[in-house]
């Protein structure tokens, strides 16, 4: 993915004995001679130097747009800062590199390096989450506009990576509600904290079907409905332990080795005496077949 900035040993001996010659970085800045100031930017880029190099070239950006060198000046910015792991700075330079120049030579690199940028700068997964969706859209839209990539394989991968983050903050989301229980100060405009890990857990399991974390969505969802049957006035027992009981039987057949099977038929077992009789010999009809 570096195709660019090769420098030749020929070439990195000349800039050195280049630079040499014409001072020190203080005096390099100070320099009103373009090609000076851009040989030693790249060659700052070459030793390493990536705040110097960043430096140097957002003084020249104005000078080189619009040129060859500008293509290479721009990239070799977003590199530099991508480099230097100032991946906010890195994502704004390789998208307006893209943007700037949409069939410059750069422009394939520069779009997986936007996405990768902005990958990187995505927290963990309890914190807010914008920068791991925007992070999916830039490979999204990557993988859209350049369809044949070879790089295709590589966004895709990090769009499940990024998905599997959101994922576990669901969970997390999830698992708190259902840790709450019954308590009741976030839920003062009505509903529960069981109802809410069900809802919850229910759009996880729709937005990421093939989720590592189905299971145990599932299993939230089951201990939920059982939680809320169990706390329930009397008069609401039976339908709420109907409902339980119907979310036990598709987990049991979705889920037959289930690590959580145990519990799973631990709860059933209290729901049985507020089951119709038909309801239970249905269910063992059901999972016989």
């Amino acid at each position: 993915m570096n195709k660019f900035l090769t420098i030749s040993a020929a070439m990195a001996g000349a800039a050195v004995l280049l630079l040499a010659s014409c001072g020190n970085y203080s005096t390099q800045l100070k320099s009103s001679d373009t090609d000076l100031r851009y040989e030693a930017a790249k060659q700052y880029y070459y030793d390493g130097h990536f705040t110097r190099c960043s430096t140097l070239l957002l003084d020249l950006l104005a000078a080189t747009k619009g040129t060859d060198r500008g293509q290479e000046a721009l990239y070799m910015l977003a590199m530099a800062n991508y480099k230097a792991k100032n991946y906010n700075s890195a994502s704004d330079y390789f998208k307006k590199y893209y943007e700037s120049y949409p069939r410059g030579y750069y422009c394939e690199e520069a779009r997986l390096y936007c996405g990768l940028s902005l990958y990187k700068n995505t927290p963990e997964p309890i914190l807010d989450q914008t920068d791991t969706y925007n992070a999916i859209t830039e490979f999204n839209n990557f993988i859209e506009v350049m369809p044949s990539s070879r790089y295709r394989q590589i966004a895709q991968d990090y769009i499940f990576k990024l998905q599997d983050k959101l994922i576990e903050k669901e969970y997390a989301a999830a698992k708190l509600y259902f840790d709450l229980g019954s308590y009741f100060l976030n839920c003062l405009e009505g509903g529960s904290n069981y109802q809410a890990c069900i809802v919850t857990s229910q759009n996880a399991i729709n937005d990421y079907p093939y989720s590592p974390r189905r299971e145990d969505f599932a299993i939230l969802i089951l201990r939920s409905k059982f939680e809320m049957a169990e706390q329930s006035v009397e008069a609401k027992k039976a339908e709420r332990y109907q409902s339980a009981a119907e979310e036990f039987y598709s987990f049991q057949n979705e889920y037959p080795e289930s690590k959580f099977m145990k519990r799973a038929k631990e709860l059933y077992e209290k729901a049985r005496p507020y089951l119709s009789a038909e309801a239970v010999e249905e269910a063992g009809t059901d999972r016989q077949s």
